[in-house]
């Protein structure tokens, strides 16, 4: 009876305590637990945040909005008012309809997708690898390989073009898709990214892994691969709009107008003596070709984000 009376007692001192502490936690609405103290955000603070936000919005969306509407405007509506109109006041589809009676669009969209499909897959398999050896393998020269990785991204890649164009057309592969494909086949960043999502899986897994047996294949598909999934799908993103929206490089490579890109392509209605005069053909063709990167995006903005945010190892 005694021990069941002291310890009511004790039951009864400790609840006002541990109610006094939650009281004080709910004293600070921006704080939790084992987080850092956020003040409230002032007005003022707010309004210069939604001011900036509107900023870059409208540097960034503006002048695709602009395009859009340009396209779908008629022959008879001024491009130049001022205020600009965003609405077109009559609008119509000619503009996409004279692209697609001029250039191919659909062949020339065919051979951009080629190219894009080959860089994506290059860029993941041989950036995985690279991004292996780099961050869970020793062996010597280690510092001097990342040293030339790292200064191949010091070059602007208008410096590296007579070489590459006489390598490739060396090789034989000059006009021709595999040669707008081979210098994008994999990327100096990419094997960054790759190598910088290998090293956050802990060596301790490797070496166990290791002492299991396992051969360097087994390690990369059982342990490696599923870690770095995320930073795959950026680096698969961003090969595919960069194989997509290169211009300069295809230009120099091919000479056949059959084997043009979609960007090589759409080139050829602004340099168009009788079309290049008109904006609103130009503005279509844009928005054609931006549109698949658009809807691409769109899609797979959700894999991208989650995988610049991936980097631990999920036990």
């Amino acid at each position: 009876m005694s021990v069941t009376v002291e310890a009511s007692k004790t039951s009864e001192l400790a609840v006002p305590s541990a109610r006094g502490v939650k009281k004080k936690e709910r004293e600070l609405p921006y704080r939790k637990r084992g987080s850092f103290n956020l003040e409230k955000p002032t007005l003022g603070v707010l309004v210069l945040k939604y001011v900036a936000l509107i900023g870059v919005l409208l540097l960034c969306v503006g002048p695709f909005v602009w395009q859009l509407s340009t396209s779908f405007k008629g022959k008879t509506e001024d491009l130049y008012t001022f205020p600009p109109t965003l609405i077109p006041q009559h609008p119509t589809l000619d503009a996409y309809g004279e692209v697609m009676r001029t250039i191919p669009v659909f062949n020339y969209a065919w051979h951009s997708l080629l190219v894009g499909v080959a860089t994506v897959v290059s860029n993941c398999v041989f950036a995985l690898l690279a991004g292996y050896v780099i961050s869970c393998m020793s062996f010597k020269g280690k510092a001097l390989v990342l040293g030339l990785i790292l200064s191949t991204m010091l070059l602007p890649g208008e410096v590296t073009l007579t070489s590459q164009y006489l390598t490739i057309k060396s090789l034989g592969f000059s006009n021709s898709l595999i040669g707008v494909f081979l210098p994008g086949a994999i990327g100096a960043l990419n094997v960054l990214l790759m190598a910088t999502a290998c090293r956050t899986i802990p060596k301790e897994i490797l070496d166990a892994a290791v002492i299991d047996g396992t051969n360097t294949w087994q390690r990369l598909w059982h342990i490696v691969w599923p870690n770095v999934k995320g930073m795959v799908s950026v680096v698969a993103l961003m090969s595919f709009i960069g194989a997509w929206d290169d211009f300069l490089w295809p230009l120099v490579v091919l000479s056949d107008p059959a084997k043009y890109t979609l960007t090589v392509g759409m080139q050829y209605l602004a340099s168009n003596q009788t079309l290049g005069t008109d904006p609103r053909v130009v503005a279509a063709g844009t928005v054609i070709a931006l549109l698949p990167i658009i809807a691409l995006f769109a899609f797979t903005q959700r894999f991208f984000f989650a995988g610049v945010e991936t980097g631990a190892v999920k036990g």
